[in-house]
């Protein structure tokens, strides 16, 4: 079993710059990617930015220049650099790890989940 721990997001103004932690536990835990989706009220879950093992970056458009997704290998941490925030950016972000079972499966876990509202 695989348990995420996420942290940060909360109320930000627009332009602020919070940052997104997620941390992933459990024995032989072998990652093939990780990355972060967001669902705002009334959507469907979307992919914010994702990362593989390898450390090849993907983002959605909308968050292309203002976001970047980074992680730590040996911590099995990703982050979520989150910056020049705009209204439209407010949704629960969700960590998401990719890990690898066996050559032949690949599961899926998911945080709990993290608001983030953007105001002034």
């Amino acid at each position: 079993q695989v348990q995420l721990v996420e942290s940060g997001g909360g109320l930000v103004q627009p332009g602020g710059s919070p940052r997104l932690s997620c941390a992933a536990s459990g024995s032989s835990l072998s990652i093939y990617a990780m990355g972060w989706y967001r669902q705002a009220p009334g959507k469907q879950r979307e992919l914010v930015a994702a990362i593989t093992s390898g450390g090849s970056p993907n983002y959605a458009d909308s968050v292309k220049g203002r976001f970047t997704i980074s992680r730590d290998n040996a911590k099995n941490t990703v982050y979520l650099q989150m910056n020049s925030l705009k209204p439209e950016d407010t949704a629960v972000y969700y960590c998401n790890v990719r890990a690898i079972v066996s050559s032949m499966r690949i599961d899926d876990y998911w945080g709990q989940g993290t608001q983030v509202t953007v105001s002034s």
